[in-house]
Formats: structure tokens, C-alpha cells, sequence
């Protein structure tokens, strides 16, 4: 799913648009896969492991899912990702 934020949004000038992925997906995978629902052609992909915080319910602690960010870049003859266009 795409991740909207401030950062997400200034990135998109520089044809980068932020997704997150599968924990066990790798670059090759995520780059095949944007390039067949999309239909654009990817130039690089970075991604990260994110960790889930920990968070505390008064005595109760609890901690997120840990969940995995790539960060697609697009050739400069590439058209753009319409999903993100009207952002």
C-alpha cells in the first residue's frame, strides 16, 4: 500500500514514490511487481526494515508489527503512477 507523508509527497518531484511491502519481498520481486500494475519502468529500488515501537495501555505493554518501506524510482522517460497524481 502507499505510504502518504510529507516526505512521501516531496519525494514525488524527484519521481520517487514510497510503498509499503511484503517483509519477505526483495528488490527484484518489488521492481517486477510496479512495473506490471503500474506499468512504468522502474530505475532503482530502496528499501528498509522498519521495527515497530513499542507502546504501554497503562501496566499493559504492547508493540506494533514490524512492516517494510521501498522506495521506487522511475526513469526519466517513465509516465508517472496515476494513484499518486491527485495528491
Amino acid at each position: 500500500k502507499p505510504i502518504i507523508s510529507e516526505r512521501s509527497m516531496d519525494d514525488m518531484a524527484e519521481r520517487k514514490y514510497t510503498f509499503e511491502v511484503d517483509l519477505k519481498a526483495n528488490k527484484t520481486e518489488i521492481k517486477k511487481a510496479a512495473e506490471k500494475i503500474f506499468g512504468v519502468e522502474v530505475e532503482k529500488v530502496t528499501t528498509m526494515r522498519v521495527r515497530g515501537k513499542f507502546k504501554r495501555m497503562g501496566a499493559h505493554i504492547g508493540k506494533r508489527p514490524d512492516r517494510k518501506k521501498a522506495i521506487i524510482k522511475l526513469t526519466p522517460e517513465s509516465k508517472g503512477i496515476e494513484f499518486f497524481e491527485g495528491m
